[in-house]
Order: structure tokens, then C-alpha cells, then sequence
């Protein structure tokens, strides 16, 4: 396995990468690697259509989506002349 070292690191970033490692349970290493593979590897061929959908809008919040107001229902035409 091959090691890297990152030299001026913004001490900001440093503490969000430690916050968000600590989020996820591991070590900012570890992070750093999800992170990485993330980036750099190209996402695997996805079963089907749903799961795609699921993972577009998994992050969404729907409680906050707006709730339009409902319109008046249409009369039907009058169909006798």
C-alpha cells in the first residue's frame, strides 16, 4: 500500500474532516480514503431505474418540499345541445 502526506493543510478543513470522520465512526484516515475512492473510482453499473431514484433524492428532506394550494375543481362540459 502506498501512503501520501499532505503538507499545508487549511487548519478549517483539518477540523471539518475530523468532525465529519468522527460522524461516520472512524478514524480521519479512514475518511480520507472514502473520500478518495469516492472521487476517483468510477461508480458501479446500478441495478435498475428505482435504485437510482432512491439514491438521487435519498439526501432530500420531505418535509420541506412545498405543499401547492389546491384549485377549485372544473366543472365538466355540458355535453347536451
Amino acid at each position: 500500500m502506498a501512503s501520501i502526506t499532505i503538507r499545508n493543510l487549511d487548519e478549517s478543513l483539518k477540523a471539518k474532516l475530523r468532525i465529519q470522520s468522527a460522524q461516520h465512526g472512524c478514524s480521519m484516515e479512514a475518511e480520507v480514503r472514502n473520500i478518495l475512492r469516492q472521487v476517483l473510482v468510477p461508480p458501479t453499473v446500478q441495478s435498475d431505474f428505482a435504485d437510482r431514484v432512491h439514491q438521487r433524492f435519498a439526501g432530500l428532506r420531505v418535509d420541506s418540499l412545498p405543499i401547492p394550494e389546491r384549485q377549485a375543481v372544473r366543472n365538466p362540459p355540458d355535453m347536451e345541445l
